[in-house]
């Protein structure tokens, strides 16, 4: 996540909420500190959002995946299996990563907030769609072999998060790097899914 002068308000809060809270905790972190940490009064935090939950909250709807990898998929693929692929595995593991104080807020929280973990759930259920509805449509242009589309799709999925918890800690996969990972499981899948 980025940090600089060209941050809104907005912003500088939302960050402020995710550094704090990944280093606290939601109940280590008070509503004064965030505002501090961000450069403005607790009552601008409090005018924007109303409260600390809404601020966690919208700092997930804000910095989460969904709307790049739905702007990914609208914009950028070339309708060749592998390449695609590729691509949305590195895109996946770019945000993920970009977002890991995100991922462990989420860990460490959703079993103290009620309603956390179907927030956070949103945006893997709409990446679940949108790659479904992709190999549907592959599988109509000719591309794709007979199958159930949404299992491929969660597989998938499971293989890209799976590899992003395991370095969630460390930068390779038991000495194996994360291209390198993505390379060979893409290679197997396009093997596996192509006519």
């Amino acid at each position: 996540m980025s940090n600089g002068n060209n941050l809104s308000n907005d912003d500088k809060l939302l960050l402020a909420t995710i550094d704090l809270m990944a280093a606290k905790g939601y109940n280590g972190v008070s509503t004064q500190e965030i505002a501090t940490a961000a450069g403005l009064s607790e009552k601008t935090l409090f005018r924007r959002f109303g409260s600390k939950r809404n601020l966690l909250e919208k700092a997930f709807d804000r910095f989460h995946y969904a709307e790049e990898i739905t702007k990914l998929f609208n914009e950028k693929l070339v309708w060749d299996l592998q390449t695609d692929l590729l691509l949305i595995s590195r895109t996946y593991h770019e945000i993920m990563n970009r977002n890991r104080k995100m991922i462990m807020i989420s860990i460490k929280e959703e079993g103290n907030l009620p309603g956390l973990r179907e927030r956070t759930q949103k945006h893997p259920q709409q990446l679940l769609d949108i790659l479904t509805n992709y190999f549907v449509t592959m599988y109509e242009k000719g591309k794709l072999i007979r199958t159930d589309f949404k299992v491929q799709a969660l597989s998938f999925m499971m293989l890209n998060f799976g590899a992003f918890m395991n370095n969630l800690d460390s930068d390779d996969i038991i000495n194996v790097s994360l291209d390198t990972f993505i390379i060979e499981t893409v290679q197997t899948f396009t093997r596996a899914l192509t006519p």
